[in-house]
């Protein structure tokens, strides 16, 4: 039997008060805005019948007035009270039929977060008054639930967005330099040493001086921050003594999570933007706006299902009263809804405007371009981000996936976008290994990944080119463990990928054999180097540039302690690690010929009588045809000719010409250095079993360079002394001073 409430009555409650107090306010903007002298309430709803505003005491434990808001406009619920101020806590209920098999889940009993509060306090306390049916009940979800849900819902409050920015200005680091560090507000700060214990886990945290300086010395140029939104601990977790740590299971798009603020003011994430940005670091927010954490028709009602649930969600079109499910997580949020699409770009431009931040990445970014007919690169959310004077000038980078049909979606989204690529992962991972026939993969994803990316002009940057990431192993797991080891999760370790394509060279995890330390060690420098020396933009997983551990968990979203947060316990061969990498970065920030705008294919240029690039045999010799055949070859070349057209002007470039050596056998190979037009002599810049090498050491063409099992070469073409090589010296003079700076450079940790 369906039970539906009496939406005539007047729900229990505070009285309201006289209605002269409210005036009718305006439709627009969406959310609650104070003018400096009242504030402005408007909500969306296309199917309530009324919407009340409760105002709550300063704790926002009683509520103190109830009050129906007198204006619909254009769907829009409104009204405007005077003697409110900032501080204000507030929260929303919302009347309306509830008939679960239409779609419908309106309940009056349920306070109902704000979608657009820009603040939030307290977190959801879990509880069965939070669910709009009554749990238990024999109709299942199609139960009334009668219980007030205000004691164990977050509520929403009233901000001044006053903020004094000064000189801050964005760094606005252009594509082809760009390198992204991806962490997390609480788990980079919580066991730094130079942090205050108040500060630990939270945005300040973040602001302290070492940590800043450590992030820049290290040369990155854009912090990627794990989802910062308020976000819901999944009830199933709380009851493990678990919590969502990864931040992916949004309720508000505007509110930073309570968690990340050390006080009470959202001053506090525009003071961590305004610090990074006078660091000349750029701030990237990991964004979800592809679902909610209200889950499907048995999860809670906290905001968008008791305001509109049939708007805001895409439901079964032959059955409303359950939800399409693309995301994995219960339920898809509805961008096809205009409204909805409104939601999600004013949060957008909010956090870019108001906040400040550099760009985005979207978490399985398929869902929002999908209409109902599936994935559309004609979508309106995509044609929206890309005609916004606003969005279209900071970046936005793609999670292009999602587990619905047709999900996968790689290369696919439009000019400006950026994309995580995970073949670039899987095919690195498969080649250091050491896995048969990875040659001619490897060679695509050097060169940007051009079969997926170099069309209607697209640039390399589009490839967002990545080893490890927060989901999954990190990179010293991925060179330690064979298997993966969940078993702090509670689930038995049957979460998580299987598919690592990882090796522990002789011992499952931590060893204290010298020569499997070595060999893991001068790996990790082999990743770092492929990554930093590869076409496309490189992302780094903050803490392994100096081998953090999660001892194996291959999935720690839920492990908010110590397995999750980054150690800075920094051993001296860690430190050499990360001193290391801090060397890559410099070398390609200084190497304009990694940072070409054009894509890498290896086709003659009979005009400037020069090849982009070469593919090289131990024996110095072009591969040809047969070559790429050979599933055994496990060390090749790769000759970067300066020589070759920089851009789209038909003329000679002027970088420095490179090769690359990588050999993922595991023994010795002798490697023919070839002779390079224009130059007299190699001089070796990396050499990961050499890695404290301090000289750009000569090596004269045709010698035989011992290449040791499982490392990484680059090589500088010493230029001749003819008078037209100018251009080529000036290069070769450039990238020496680099190296000389990286060797003098350390790290501030």
């Amino acid at each position: 039997m369906q039970i539906r409430p009496n939406t005539t009555q007047t729900h229990r409650g505070p009285t309201a008060v006289r209605r002269r107090r409210i005036q009718e306010g305006r439709p627009f903007p969406l959310g609650a805005t104070w003018d400096g002298i009242g504030v402005n309430f408007a909500i969306f709803s296309a199917n309530a019948t009324k919407v009340e505003l409760c105002l709550f005491d300063a704790d926002g434990k009683t509520e103190v007035e109830r009050i129906e808001l007198p204006e619909y406009t254009n769907e829009i619920y409104h009204g405007y009270l005077r003697d409110v101020r900032p501080g204000q806590i507030y929260g929303y209920r919302v009347y309306g039929p509830y008939e679960p098999e239409a779609g419908h889940r309106f309940n009056p009993n349920k306070l109902l977060i704000d979608p657009y509060a820009k603040q939030l306090i307290g977190e959801v306390k879990w509880d069965h008054a939070l669910f709009g049916y009554t749990i238990g009940h024999d109709d299942g979800d199609l139960s009334f639930d009668e219980r007030d849900s205000a004691p164990f819902v977050p509520k929403c409050r009233v901000v001044d967005p006053a903020f004094t920015w000064g000189d801050e200005r964005r760094p606005n680091v252009p594509w082809d330099r760009t390198i992204f560090y991806e962490t997390h507000v609480k788990g980079f700060t919580m066991r730094h040493p130079k942090v205050d214990d108040r500060d630990r886990g939270k945005f300040a945290g973040l602001t302290t001086a070492e940590v800043i300086d450590y992030v820049r010395s290290l040369g990155v140029t854009s912090v990627e921050l794990l989802p910062i939104h308020a976000f819901v601990d999944d009830s199933y977790l709380v009851e493990k003594g678990l919590r969502n740590y990864w931040g992916y299971n949004s309720i508000g798009f505007f509110a930073p999570d309570p968690r990340y603020l050390a006080g009470n003011s959202i001053a506090e994430f525009k003071e961590l933007v305004s610090a990074f940005h006078h660091a000349r670091l750029e701030v990237i927010l990991d964004v979800v706006y592809n679902h909610t954490a209200e889950g499907n028709e048995l999860g809670p009602t906290l905001s968008f299902k008791g305001i509109d649930n049939a708007a805001y969600y895409r439901l079964m079109p032959d059955q409303p009263r359950y939800y399409i499910n693309d995301t994995g997580t219960g339920n898809t949020l509805n961008t096809s809804h205009p409204r909805v699409m409104q939601l999600v770009t004013d949060s957008l431009r909010y956090w870019a405007g108001e906040m400040r931040v550099d760009g985005f990445r979207f978490d399985l970014a398929t869902i929002l371009a999908r209409e109902p007919t599936g994935f559309s690169e004609e979508s309106s959310f995509l044609h929206a981000t890309m005609q916004d004077p606003l969005l279209s000038e900071v970046k936005l980078i793609a999670e292009p996936w999602d587990v619905g049909p047709g999900g996968y979606q790689v290369g696919r989204f439009p000019p400006g976008w950026a994309e995580w690529n995970d073949g670039y992962r899987d095919t690195i991972r498969g080649f250091w290994r050491g896995d048969d026939g990875m040659i001619p993969a490897v060679a695509g994803k050097l060169s940007a990944s051009a079969d997926l990316f170099d069309k209607r002009g697209r640039k390399p940057w589009a490839s967002v080119n990545f080893i490890t990431a927060h989901d999954g192993f990190t990179l010293h797991d991925l060179v330690s463990y064979n298997d993966k080891h969940n078993e702090a999760n509670g689930e038995d370790n049957r979460d998580g990928h299987s598919h690592n394509i990882s090796y522990n060279y002789g011992a499952e995890g931590q060893t204290d054999d010298a020569e499997i330390v070595e060999t893991r060690f001068r790996q990790l420098r082999n990743f770092f180097a492929t990554l930093l020396f590869s076409r496309g933009t490189p992302m780094i997983l903050a803490g392994d540039e100096f081998a953090r551990t999660q001892g194996g968990n291959n999935n720690a979203y839920a492990q908010d302690n110590e397995i999750g947060w980054v150690d800075w316990k920094i051993t001296a061969e860690s430190r050499k690690l990360a001193e290391f990498v801090q060397k890559l970065i410099i070398l390609r920030q200084s190497l304009a010929m990694l940072r070409r705008g054009t894509f890498l294919h290896g086709t003659f240029d009979e005009e400037l009588g020069v090849k982009d690039v070469a593919w090289l045999k131990p024996d110095g010799e072009e591969f040809v045809d047969g070559d790429w055949a050979d599933a055994e070859a496990k060390c090749f070349g790769v000759l970067l000719d300066g020589r070759a057209q920089e851009t789209g002007i038909r003329r000679p470039g002027t970088d420095a010409t490179m090769l690359m050596v990588m050999n993922a056998h595991f023994d010795v190979v002798n490697f023919t250095l070839p002779e390079a037009p224009g130059g007299k002599r190699w001089r070796c810049v990396i050499d990961t079993n050499l890695p404290d090498r301090e000289e750009l050491a000569p090596f004269e063409f045709g010698s035989a360079y011992m290449t040791t099992g499982r490392s990484f070469l680059v090589f500088i073409l010493e230029p001749d002394d003819d008078a037209d090589s100018e251009d080529a010296r000036r290069s070769f003079a450039h990238v020496s001073e680099a190296f000389a700076r990286s060797a003098g450079d350390r790290l501030r940790v």
